[in-house]
């Protein structure tokens, strides 16, 4: 399954809710009239917001770990031997950083 960043929005948007500050007169009938429902503006800030510091911490050479959906962590490697597909030339790839992510068990 293929999840979006429209996705979480739309996803965020329905399923989190703003308790108002001001109470309704109905509110024992019905209490979800207590809550507002969030905008997909704000849903959207939300996710950018999320993943700006899981970016940051991983700029930082930190480990994310989100308890019930699994761990980001930064990994090494080394320049190494490489082919271009096309050409069949050899050519020496850079040595870089790369994210990786180990789910949750």
């Amino acid at each position: 399954m293929t999840l979006t960043k429209g996705d979480l929005v739309k996803s965020v948007m329905e399923n989190v809710h703003l308790k108002k500050t001001k109470r309704e007169k109905q509110r024992f009938l019905f209490p979800e009239f207590d809550y507002d429902p969030l905008t997909k503006k704000r849903a959207s800030e939300l996710i950018e917001a999320t993943f700006e510091i899981i970016k940051k911490c991983l700029e930082k050479g930190d480990k994310v770990l989100i308890t019930g959906f699994g761990k980001f962590k930064v990994k090494f490697r080394w320049a190494r031997k490489g082919r271009n597909p096309k050409t069949g030339e050899q050519i020496i790839l850079d040595s870089r950083r790369i994210v990786t992510f180990q789910s949750s068990s």
